[in-house]
Order: C-alpha cells, then structure tokens, then sequence
C-alpha cells in the first residue's frame, strides 16, 4: 500500500497549517497515483490557478514486483516552471525533468514541487507499507 498526503503552501500560508489531501492504492503491479491540476486524471488536485504545476505533474507507479516509482513527468513546457525534490533517509535530492526514480520500499519520504517564480510549493508526502 502507498499512501500519499499532500499540502499545498504559498507565502500567504507562512506560519498556518496548510488542509491535507490523502490518497492511497495498493501495491499491485499497474496501480498509479498522479499529482496535477487536472481532476480527470489525479488523485491529488493542486489548484488550477498554480500554473507552474502541470496538469499531470508526478506519477507514482506500482511495478511488477510491489515497488514504487516516482516519474517528474515532462509537460508541454521544455523548461519547467517548479523544481521538484526527493527526500528519504535524510537526504534531499533534486528530481531531473522528465526523469524515473525508485521508491525505498517500506520507506517514507517527501517530494516537494517548488514554484521557481515565487514562494508556493506543494508538498506531497508518502509512505509504503510492506
């Protein structure tokens, strides 16, 4: 199982609890979990007006043998508008455009999809039960 909360913060926010989404979906082979502006498509739903977030922004993808993967997927823009960052086992790391990493299975962490035009960012949590 991968659960996912998810947060969205602007400077507005500073100093306040942002509300919490949450989504699961079990770890069988073919499961997905996408973050974006489109409803039609995601499970977790940034608000349409926060342009530097695509309308299908991050997949989580459940492979052959119950492991996740994360996928920056590539939008209609070739230079994104956000930066997108890993953190699991205390350590950060930045997220290529367009590129797949694997989830530490068992694990948790955070990735954080951070405006490069100004102080918003959306702030996704998760966690894989095994």
């Amino acid at each position: 199982m991968l659960e996912l909360t998810m947060a969205t913060v602007s400077a507005a926010d500073a100093g306040t609890t942002a509300g919490m989404t949450m989504a699961e979906a079990p770890s069988e082979p073919g499961a997905v979990l996408r973050v974006g502006r489109d409803a039609a498509g995601c499970r977790l739903v940034i608000p349409e007006d926060w342009l530097f977030v695509s309308r299908v922004h991050l997949e989580f993808r459940c492979g052959a043998d119950g492991t996740w993967q994360l996928t920056w997927l590539r939008g209609s823009q070739p230079d994104p508008a956000s930066e997108v960052r890993l953190t699991t086992g205390g350590s950060t790391r930045p997220l290529v455009y367009g590129a797949t990493v694997p989830l530490p299975r068992g694990g948790s962490g955070e990735i954080v999809v951070q405006d490069r035009g100004g102080p918003r960012s959306v702030n996704v949590g998760f966690y894989q039960e095994v």
